[in-house]
């Protein structure tokens, strides 16, 4: 991979620590190589997106850092768990500390909003008392602006407002890594920038490092702190996102129109 800065943690302050470190992964399905070589490393409270076209692997890139899909070759290090490696019960443990935002939400259709965000609160942390359950689940609702929708169902919201809960009830569990699959795909351009500031004010409030997946340039722009470019299954290039689009990079040109 080429990296087009001259530091490594451009943009990421020197004393913050890697969260994922992924050397030399490799997965196949049957014939079909989706990723080869991909190298890349995420620090703590760090946006980083992973820039590339549909069916270029980024989203088998993340199910294989939290071990949804297992790697046929390479090394993934995630918080510390070596993820190749790790058994059933270890895997869960990990799955608690990073969050994951599905490109469609993946909200449940017969459950009302509050009973979508209190159902990780039951079933991982075992809280069923209703006054905690109604605090934390307003709180989060606020965090995202969405307060007045708690008792709405998922058919009754805008593909905005999906985003939004899907992100809040990921975040309830407090993560460590989130980990943001086409945010801003299906969205309208406002609707879009909405869900871009909300990226950005969950790394800010919660601390977190995040890999935010994307085939959307303006996505990249505004919320990663460095950008890796994956172009058919491999990390190309690595930079802030100034440093790619200066880098007039034949890799690159569906993006920055070279």
């Amino acid at each position: 991979m080429v990296t087009l800065t001259t530091n490594h943690t451009t943009g990421v302050p020197s004393s913050l620590t890697k969260v994922v470190e992924i050397k030399n992964l490799k997965k196949s399905f049957n014939d079909r190589v989706v990723l080869n070589n991909v190298n890349l490393d995420l620090y703590e409270r760090e946006n980083l997106a992973v820039l590339g076209r549909s069916g270029s692997g980024k989203s088998v890139l993340i199910k294989c850092m939290v071990g949804l899909l297992r790697a046929d070759e390479g090394d993934i290090q995630v918080l510390g768990y070596d993820v190749s490696s790790l058994s059933a019960k270890k895997l869960i443990e990990l799955r608690l500390q990073v969050g994951f935002s599905f490109q469609g939400s993946a909200l449940y259709d017969s459950m009302t909003v509050r009973q979508n965000l209190e159902f990780p609160l039951k079933r991982n942390l075992g809280i069923y008392d209703r006054d905690q359950l109604d605090e934390i689940v307003m709180t989060s609702l606020k965090e995202v602006g969405l307060e007045r929708a708690i008792d709405q169902r998922p058919d009754e919201l805008s593909g905005g407002m999906k985003k939004r809960i899907g992100i809040a009830r990921t975040l309830i569990l407090k993560p460590k890594i989130m980990l943001y699959d086409e945010p801003t795909s299906g969205l309208d351009p406002q609707t879009s920038e909405e869900i871009n500031e909300l990226i950005l004010q969950v790394r800010d409030q919660y601390h977190t490092a995040s890999i935010i997946i994307t085939h959307d340039v303006s996505c990249a722009r505004q919320v990663s702190d460095r950008v890796v470019a994956l172009i058919d299954g491999e990390s190309k290039l690595e930079g802030t996102f100034e440093e790619l689009e200066a880098a007039n990079d034949s890799n690159l040109k569906h993006f920055f129109n070279y």
